[in-house]
């Protein structure tokens, strides 16, 4: 089942992360609380994850920006696409892809972006199957550590 995640999954979104990038989970402090309390307060950021069995397999993040060009429509962005190792090429993550399509078309958004760093074949065609190119734009990124 697709649906936004509840306040009470954030440990399980975490757990979650390490089928990503992350190496641990992070230590319950009180910036982690506050973040996650922004993120639940932000009507336009949307956490979005796959429950198959009771757990989340599958998730990622929808932002919605507000814009001031293209008749002041706004556009999305997608970042942070996971699903949990044992659960790939199943079409969970697709099914997260498509309920962010979703919201990006109810809130009137131009364009919905994703960028990944991967370079593998079954990620990238994921991203093309669910309707995202990598021929209109060129991304550049700046770390700041």
């Amino acid at each position: 089942m697709v649906r936004e995640i509840a306040e009470n999954e954030l440990n399980e979104l975490l757990q979650l992360y390490l089928h990503l990038h992350e190496k641990s989970v992070p230590e319950m402090t009180e910036h982690l609380k506050r973040t996650w309390d922004s993120i639940l307060k932000d009507e336009d950021h949307h956490i979005i994850v796959n429950e198959i069995d009771g757990k989340i397999v599958s998730s990622c993040v929808c932002v919605i920006i507000p814009n001031l060009t293209r008749s002041i429509r706004p556009y999305a962005f997608v970042e942070n696409v996971v699903t949990h190792i044992e659960y790939r090429g199943k079409g969970y993550a697709t099914e997260c892809l498509n309920y962010a399509k979703d919201i990006a078309q109810k809130n009137n958004c131009y364009k919905i972006m994703l960028l990944t760093g991967s370079k593998e074949k079954a990620t990238l065609d994921l991203y093309r199957h669910a309707g995202y190119n990598s021929t209109d734009k060129t991304a550049f990124i700046q770390r700041l550590e």
